[in-house]
């Protein structure tokens, strides 16, 4: 799943550097999914005071999971969104996506999420191929 960038945008990429925001909104409107799956769990973390929230709920579908794969694979489109939430993500399995405050950023909890110990603990008969 690749982004669908507007030939605006494309343009400006050409020239030269682009707004963040322009390149937000682009990644907003071509991975609907991903967007929609971050901003819900910033919502949760939000109305919350623990130090993370996080999705695990799977993809209803292939498409729905090739755009969070490719949202939290790629490195720019992480880090927009990382800035423009203002939290730190990360991402387990094929849905497994949290928002950590940035005030817990690689604390104690963000460390025990991230561990390959967790990865491990994380993985099940079913999600194999995810």
């Amino acid at each position: 799943m690749s982004l669908t960038v507007p030939t605006t945008l494309l343009d400006a990429a050409e020239n030269g550097e682009i707004d963040d925001e322009a390149f937000i909104d682009c990644v907003r409107t071509s991975l609907p999914y991903a967007w929609e799956t971050v901003s819900r769990v910033v919502a949760e973390l939000r109305a919350d005071d623990a130090d993370y929230a996080d999705n695990v709920v799977p993809p209803p579908g292939e498409a729905e999971r090739g755009q969070l794969l490719r949202a939290l694979a790629s490195d720019a489109i992480r880090t927009g969104l990382e800035q423009h939430f203002q939290v730190k993500l990360a991402f387990q399995n094929c849905h497994r996506l949290a928002a950590f405050r940035l005030s817990a950023a690689y604390g104690p909890t963000y460390q025990r999420f991230v561990s390959p110990r967790n990865q491990l603990l994380n993985q099940s008969p079913e999600l194999r191929d995810c």
